[in-house]
This record gives structure tokens, C-alpha cells and sequence, in this order.
């Protein structure tokens, strides 16, 4: 059965505009709508999911705070950090909610991988995680998705080359003392020239598709 995928690649957009137009795309859909896969950036913004607990915003400060429908905590999102929206059809594809999440991990660990970054997800915590940081374990994205008639929307976050400081503001994903790092500064630690995000993301966009299963994919730069 031949699968297409719209591909929308957005650059930098404001959150709140993105997450009414992921609602509505999914309020809107019919059984013969495209999947569709968004590519984007955020200005600095802080996003509470439904189970957020307020204790985990430490200090927010001049950052807006949006409550949003999907699952998680709180996280962060800014400049430098390649956001992944993902409208899918689970029915269509013929997987659940947590094998879809499995694979969103895998592939951000592939593309990983190809830097030399040893990541790996965790079953009692969704994300993708790094294993050779000092002191501790850190976390290199995070992931939330909502599921509303059988479809998806929300997605992954992948911390590229930002400034991770507003992280310290927060529990990251409800976790205190979490810490977080991004693809530039682990490769610049193995003497590696750091890739630009639009490297990142067309890696990112090539295993997704691969892994999904699509055969046609679609490329617009707009939305709508």
C-alpha cells in the first residue's frame, strides 16, 4: 500500500500559532488526509503538559509558560533546538502509541549514532538519553505525544546548538537535577566540527521516513 508524507519545513515559529494549527489539522482530518511530519524552531519558550506539577517551574522568569494537551512535564524549548511535529494517522500505519514512541526514539539514537554519540531511550522514561557526561547521565531530547481519534500530534524536541541555561529555570521534564546537553557540544568534546541544524534535521527527516514505512514524501516550506 503506497503511504504519502507532507513534509513541512517551518524554520523558527512562534509556539502558540503552531500548537492551534496542530490541533486543528487533527480536528480536521479525514481518513484520506496525508500524514504530515513538521520541521521547526521556537523562540524561548516553556510548554507544561497536562500532568505538569507547578514545583517544576523553578524560576521561569521573562520566558513565557504555555499549557499544552500534550502528555509530560515541562520542557524547554528555544533557537538551536530542532522540533519535530509529528501528525500521523496511527490506524493508517498499523502501530500503537508506544511503538510509535519507540520508534521516534530509535531514530533520534540512530541519527545520534552517525555523530558518534552513544544514546539510547529509557523504558521508565520517554526521551532520548547519553550515558558520557560528567557527572552524570544527561538527556539530549524529549518527547511528548497526543493522541486524539486515533491520531497523533505533539512530537520530539532534539537539542542541537542552543543555549541550554533556561533548562537550569525548570525540572526538566519533572525531574530534578536533570541534566541536559546537545549534539554541538558532544562533538565539539570528541574534537568534532559541530553540524548545523538543517544537517541534523534532513538526517532526522531520511530515517523517519525510512523507518515509517512511506513510499512518497512531499516537501513545502509553508504551512497550509
Amino acid at each position: 500500500m503506497e503511504r504519502t508524507l507532507k513534509i513541512r519545513m517551518l524554520g523558527q515559529q512562534p509556539y502558540e500559532p503552531m500548537l492551534e494549527a496542530m490541533q486543528s489539522f487533527t480536528a480536521e482530518r479525514t481518513s484520506d488526509s496525508d500524514d504530515e511530519i513538521w520541521f521547526l524552531e521556537h523562540p524561548p519558550v516553556f510548554t507544561q503538559g497536562q500532568s505538569g506539577k507547578a514545583e517544576h517551574l523553578l524560576a521561569p522568569g521573562d520566558i513565557p509558560v504555555v499549557q499544552v494537551d500534550r502528555g509530560g512535564q515541562v520542557t524547554y524549548h528555544g533557537p538551536g533546538q530542532q522540533v519535530i511535529y509529528l501528525l500521523l494517522d496511527l490506524k493508517r500505519l498499523g502501530m500503537g502509541v508506544r511503538e510509535l514512541v519507540t520508534l521516534i526514539e530509535q531514530t533520534v539514537a540512530e541519527v545520534l549514532e552517525s555523530y558518534a554519540i552513544n544514546a539510547y531511550p529509557k523504558s521508565d522514561a520517554p526521551g532520548v538519553y547519553v550515558s558520557d557526561t560528567l557527572p552524570a547521565e544527561s538527556k539530549i531530547a524529549s518527547l511528548g505525544l497526543r493522541v486524539r481519534r486515533g491520531c497523533t500530534f505533539h512530537g520530539v524536541a532534539l537539542n542541537v546548538a542552543m543555549d541550554l541555561t533556561p533548562f537550569d529555570r525548570i525540572n526538566p521534564c519533572g525531574y530534578a537535577g536533570l541534566a541536559m546537553t546537545q549534539i554541538s557540544d558532544l562533538c565539539r568534546q570528541q574534537g568534532q566540527n559541530p553540524p548545523s541544524l538543517a544537517e541534523v534535521g534532513q538526517r532526522l527527516q531520511q530515517v523517519l521516513v525510512r523507518r515509517l514505512g512511506y513510499t512518497h514524501t512531499s516537501t513545502t516550506e509553508q504551512l497550509g
